[in-house]
C-alpha cells in the first residue's frame, strides 16, 4: 500500500490568512479535527487542529509561585494550576483571538509524505513518538497538496485488506 492509494483527494483546507473565527466555523461545519494550511499556490505551509484553537483559551501561565519560609522568602514552591473550563472567560478569549490569522496558531512545517510513500513510512509517522500527528498531508515534489491521510484511513485500509 502506498500513500496515493490511501489518501483522500477532496481535502478541505484553510489559508494562513484566514481568521481564527473563520476556522472555528469550518470546524463546526466539517467533521474534521484538523485542516492543512495552504498558501495561494496550494503548497502546504502548516496544519491547524482543534487542539491549536483550544490552546487559545488556556492561560499562558499555569505556574503559581508560592513563597515559603520567612521573609525575605528565599525559596518558592511551584504549583501547576489548571482552572476548570467554567472558570475561563471563553467569550473574552474568543473576541481577543477572533481576528488573529491562523498562521499565528498553526503548526508550521508539518510532517508530510509523498504519494509514493509506503505503508511502513506512513505507519511510522502516524504511530511515532509525536502523539499530535493524526494526519499527514500528501504533497508533490514542490510541496503542493495532493491529498491527506488520517489514521482512520490507514485503519480502514487494513480492515478492507483483511476482509
Amino acid at each position: 500500500m502506498y500513500a496515493r492509494e490511501l489518501m483522500v483527494t477532496d481535502v478541505t483546507t484553510v489559508s494562513p490568512d484566514d481568521d481564527v473565527s473563520d476556522v472555528f466555523r469550518k470546524f463546526a461545519r466539517y467533521a474534521f479535527s484538523g485542516f492543512p494550511v495552504v498558501d495561494e499556490d496550494d503548497r502546504v505551509v502548516g496544519v491547524v487542529t482543534e487542539s491549536d484553537l483550544v490552546d487559545l483559551f488556556e492561560p499562558e501561565e499555569e505556574t503559581l509561585w508560592i513563597p515559603i519560609g520567612l521573609p525575605p522568602f528565599v525559596d518558592t514552591l511551584t504549583y501547576q494550576v489548571k482552572p476548570p473550563w467554567a472558570d475561563l472567560d471563553l467569550g473574552v478569549d474568543l473576541v481577543r483571538n477572533a481576528d488573529r490569522p491562523i498562521s499565528e496558531v498553526m503548526t508550521a512545517e508539518p510532517a508530510t509524505v509523498s504519494p509514493d510513500a509506503g505503508i511502513d513510512e506512513i505507519l511510522a509517522l502516524l504511530s511515532g513518538d509525536d502523539p499530535d500527528i493524526n494526519r499527514a498531508p500528501v504533497v508533490d515534489e514542490g510541496g503542493g497538496l495532493v491529498g491527506l491521510i488520517a489514521r482512520q484511513d490507514v485503519i480502514r485500509a487494513f480492515r478492507d485488506e483483511r476482509a
